[in-house]
């Protein structure tokens, strides 16, 4: 009973390390601390995150981008408007339009999908991203950027995305909780064992 006890606190051991390295290695979560995504994200909000490589960020993904040489160094939420190969063009006032077609932003706020900021159109180059704030008119974001790659950054920039579907998440989270109940309950099984046995 003693040897088995062990076996089942080690394999626990093992699973919920495995699981904590999982979900440290799969996620992160970030603090919104500007209006530039509202009203999709507040500041004050915790956003959970799945970390992506470069090359999946889809086109009307939010994505956490840090490049060096923008915001200070700091992380940021943005949406992906335009990827490599894509033409973003925009009048003021009117909707964003991405090779050609008019693009649909129920998320925009106040539905407006330009803000302040003056026309442009540019195209994408390849592997990197036209990002935008949802808060267009209090968002500094790739419009403002235009003589840097079209205002583009590159999509190894990009860190994760907020979480759609937290299964993955809840999967890791049981399963780190199996992993304690085997961990407890051996360590129980130890306890009892050794109340049982005779004193000399």
């Amino acid at each position: 009973m003693r040897t088995v006890s062990r076996v089942l606190g080690a394999v626990g051991l093992v699973v919920v390390v495995g699981a904590v390295v999982r979900v440290g290695a799969g996620y992160t979560t970030v603090t919104v601390t500007s209006d530039a995504m509202r009203p999709t994200y507040t500041p004050g909000e915790r956003v959970f995150l799945e970390r992506i490589e470069a090359g999946e960020a889809r086109l009307g993904d939010v994505v956490l981008q840090r490049s060096d040489d923008r915001y200070r160094g700091l992380a940021v939420l943005q949406r992906v408007i335009g990827v490599g190969g894509d033409r973003v063009t925009q009048q003021t006032g009117e909707p964003v339009t991405v090779n050609g077609k008019p693009l649909a932003e129920p998320y925009v706020k106040d539905g407006d999908p330009s803000g302040a900021a003056p026309p442009y159109d540019v195209v994408v180059p390849q592997g990197r991203l036209f990002l935008l704030g949802d808060h267009r008119a209090n968002s500094n974001d790739s419009r403002y950027f235009l003589d840097d790659q079209s205002g583009t950054v590159a999509d190894r920039a990009v860190l994760a995305r907020p979480l759609d579907d937290r299964s993955g998440l809840v999967g890791a989270g049981l399963t780190a909780l199996v992993g304690l109940v085997l961990v407890l309950g051996a360590i129980a099984t130890e306890i009892a064992g050794r109340r049982r046995r005779p004193t000399r």
